[in-house]
C-alpha cells in the first residue's frame, strides 16, 4: 500500500461519541485528507477502523498503532479477512511495540524484548488461516533495527515524536521503496508563550517514555531537553506551531527529508474535537 498526502492523527477519532466520529471522518474524507489515523491502549481498535471505514469512501484508515501486547496476531488478520475487499484495500495495519509504563502497568515483567515480540508477531501474521499482507503494514520504528524489520517485512514505518531530521534518517536506512508515513504535531497560534504551552499538553506525555527520548538523544536532545515538559528547542522540533503557512513549511520540510505521508495531530488548548483546525489546514496541506 502507497500511503502518499497528507493525513490526519487522532485520538479523537478513537474514542469519543460514535455518532460524532463518523460525521468527523466524513468530514475529513470530503476535505481531502488521505488517511485517519487511530490510536490504541486498549479496547476493539478494529471496531474503530470499521467505523471509520463504514463513515467513508476514499480515504485510508490507518491504525498509529495496533498494540501488539494486546491483540493476537490470528485475530488481526482474521477480522481483516471477513471485510470486503474495498475495505481491506482502504486499510493500513499500523503496529508498535508500546512502552513499558503502559504494557507493565497491570502485567509487570511483561514488557521484555519488544524487537523479538514484533518478530513473533509478524510471524503470526503471516501464519494465519488466511495471511495479513505485509505490503499493508507499516511499523512504528525509530531506531535502525526496528527500521529494518519495517523494511525488510512490511511497507515502511510510522514514525511518532520525531524531528525532520528522524526523517532523513529512516530514509537512508529503509532505502528509497518502503514508505514513511511519520506523524507531525501542529498548533495553530502564532504567539510563542500560548503556543508553546499548549505543545506542551503534547510533549508532556513523552518526554518521560524512554523509547522516544533514547531516540531523540541520536539526534542532539539531551537531559536538559526532557526536564519538565521538554525544552522551547525540543517543542520548536516536534511541534509545529504558528500559521496555516508555516505548518506548512514543516509538512513540506518533511517530505523533503524524504516522507511520503505526513498525519497531523492537531494539539488544542482544549480536548475539543479540533475540526475546525482540519478545516482551516485542508486547504494548504491537501
Amino acid at each position: 500500500m502507497q500511503c502518499t498526502g497528507t493525513g490526519v492523527w487522532s485520538g479523537h477519532l478513537r474514542y469519543g461519541d460514535a455518532g460524532q466520529i463518523a460525521d468527523a471522518a466524513a468530514e475529513l474524507d470530503e476535505l481531502g485528507y488521505q488517511a485517519a489515523w487511530i490510536p490504541d491502549v486498549g479496547g476493539d481498535v478494529l471496531g474503530s477502523v470499521e467505523t471509520l471505514l463504514r463513515s467513508t469512501t476514499r480515504m485510508t484508515v490507518a491504525t498509529g498503532i495496533l498494540n501488539v501486547w494486546m491483540h493476537e496476531p490470528a485475530e488481526v488478520a482474521a477480522r481483516r479477512a471477513s471485510w470486503d475487499a474495498g475495505w481491506k484495500d482502504r486499510f493500513l495495519l499500523g503496529l508498535g511495540v508500546s512502552h513499558a509504563p503502559l504494557i507493565d502497568h497491570e502485567h509487570p515483567g511483561r514488557y521484555t524484548k519488544p524487537y523479538s515480540k514484533m518478530v513473533d508477531y509478524l510471524d503470526g501474521l503471516d501464519a494465519a488461516e488466511v495471511p495479513f499482507p505485509a505490503g499493508a503494514r507499516v511499523l512504528a520504528a525509530l531506531r535502525p533495527r526496528m527500521l529494518g524489520l519495517a523494511r525488510d517485512r512490511a511497507a515502511g514505518a510510522h514514525p511518532y515524536f520525531v524531528p525532520v531530521e528522524h526523517v532523513a534518517h529512516a530514509r537512508d536506512v529503509l532505502g528509497a521503496g518502503p514508505t514513511i508515513a511519520v506523524e507531525l504535531a501542529v498548533v495553530l497560534d502564532t504567539n510563542p508563550s500560548s503556543a508553546r504551552a499548549t505543545a506542551r499538553r503534547h510533549t508532556a506525555i513523552y518526554v518521560g517514555l524512554p523509547n522516544y527520548t533514547n531516540n531523540l538523544r541520536d539526534f542532539g536532545f539531551g537531559d536538559d531537553d526532557f526536564a519538565g515538559q521538554g525544552s522551547d528547542r525540543l517543542v520548536d522540533a516536534i511541534v509545529a506551531w504558528g500559521d496555516v503557512a508555516t505548518i506548512a513549511r514543516r509538512v513540506t520540510a518533511l517530505r523533503d527529508a524524504g516522507a511520503d505521508h505526513i498525519c497531523i495531530q492537531v494539539i488544542r488548548p482544549d480536548d475539543d474535537l479540533p475540526i475546525a483546525d482540519w478545516r482551516e489546514l485542508a486547504p494548504a496541506l491537501v
